[in-house]
């Protein structure tokens, strides 16, 4: 092969920026944990669906979508239609919703695990493509369905093996609220959310310097960052500071969250953070967010968004999360709470003149739940080589039919 055929070869084995491979061990132990989180959210009630990996472009418009249009993957069909591959999961079980359950009036849970695409090619080392594992709650727009949400979040990351984590819950209309009352533009209101979200509070105070805003709200601003600890207290100092009816809405609400979160007894993982500002242009009220130590990323996120589905023609306020299962795995394993995990199964090595014994063996033993894989053994090859093989490939077990019947056990 020419040098410039061998360059050529060696380009292909590369992935694209931002997707990797996952095999063997890795990818066991990562399918692991995704079922004991899949096992857990059936437990609760939820049901599978699955929804297309490419939708129209229009399914994640900029109110229905997590995304912007500049970090979608793109692509036309033969009518020219614009797709993309999915961003998010909950703008398409939406759709299902509206589509096939349009007459149904009592909750409607759907979970599901699926891939995720985001262009976020100038962010380096950031994956494209992560797997979610999450779960969609209709028909329900009461302050338990909030709870129960919150709770089964945790209950996933316990599940998984996590032990340190905390789960920061805001209100998505809390925000939106005060800057109303407080009769910001939008340059101005774009400038505050994005010193409030990278927690630059001394540029907040120096921003609102510069405006004429009434002094209880701009102590409302500049206070987030110490209302974390006592909702009561936080709640109390917000009320006399804001006449706004839905900015008491939205307090009364996370006040009610809280008091359902007590009976589950999950209270230690989770921090109410007034400050928290929704992402997505669909969450209308309780948002929720996932960190733990040693990962920047989220690990969990969800909230509540009673309007989406109005968007596809039916009226159903519903409440979501998503287990991003990527970052959950690198967290697990940065705080070295993943076991090393045994492939096992047995080789049943053979020579062709007792390649019927071996392939009666080999159905005799999987009939009885082991795990078995044939091999052929090659003439020109000794035993250690095979025992080597399995070594290097997980077997735990090692049988060798010889050519005479004699069944020999080797590992």
């Amino acid at each position: 092969m020419s040098e410039v055929e061998n360059n050529g070869v060696v380009e292909l084995l590369h992935t694209p920026g931002g997707v990797r491979d996952i095999y063997g061990g890795e990818c066991a132990r990562k399918l692991e944990v995704q079922h004991a989180v899949e096992q857990l959210m059936n437990s609760y009630g939820f049901r599978h669906v699955q929804t297309p990996t490419f939708e129209y472009f229009d399914i994640f418009s900029r109110e229905r979508g997590t995304a912007s249009s500049k970090e979608m993957f793109k692509f036309f069909d033969r009518g020219n239609n614009t797709l993309v591959l999915r961003p998010d999961m909950t703008p398409p079980i939406a759709r299902c919703v509206a589509k096939y359950c349009r007459d149904e009036q009592e909750q409607l849970r759907f979970c599901y695990t699926a891939q995720t695409f985001v262009n976020t090619g100038q962010y380096k080392g950031k994956l494209q493509e992560v797997t979610q594992v999450g779960a969609e709650l209709f028909l329900d727009d009461s302050s338990d369905a909030d709870a129960e949400m919150v709770a089964l979040t945790i209950e996933c990351l316990l599940k998984s093996g996590l032990q340190e984590f905390q789960l920061e819950v805001g209100h998505a209309d809390l925000f939106p609220a005060l800057v109303e009352e407080a009769g910001f533009d939008v340059a101005t209101i774009g400038q505050l959310q994005e010193l409030i979200e990278s927690k630059n509070f001394f540029g907040v105070e120096e921003l609102l310097g510069k405006l004429t805003v009434e002094q209880g709200l701009k102590e409302i601003f500049i206070k987030f960052p110490e209302l974390l600890n006592n909702l009561e207290e936080s709640v109390a100092f917000v009320h006399e500071r804001s006449k706004s009816s839905r900015v008491h809405k939205a307090l009364e609400r996370l006040q009610k969250l809280e008091q359902i979160l007590e009976i589950y007894e999950l209270g230690n993982y989770v921090t109410v953070d007034l400050s928290m500002i929704s992402h997505y242009h669909y969450y209308t009220g309780v948002i929720f967010r996932a960190y733990t130590y040693g990962n920047g990323e989220a690990i969990a996120s969800g909230g509540r968004y009673d309007s989406l589905v109005a968007q596809f023609g039916k009226e159903a306020p519903a409440i979501g999360l998503a287990i991003v299962l990527d970052q959950l795995m690198i967290a697990l394993d940065r705080q070295k709470l993943l076991d090393m995990t045994v492939l096992g199964g047995t080789l049943l090595l053979y020579p062709k003149e007792v390649r019927e014994i071996a392939l009666k063996e080999a159905k005799k033993l999987r009939e009885q739940g082991e795990v078995v894989q044939l091999m052929r053994k090659a003439s020109k090859k000794d035993l250690d080589s095979y025992l080597d093989y399995a070594k290097r490939h997980g077997n735990d077990k090692v049988i060798y039919l010889a050519e005479d019947g004699e069944r020999k056990q080797l590992l």
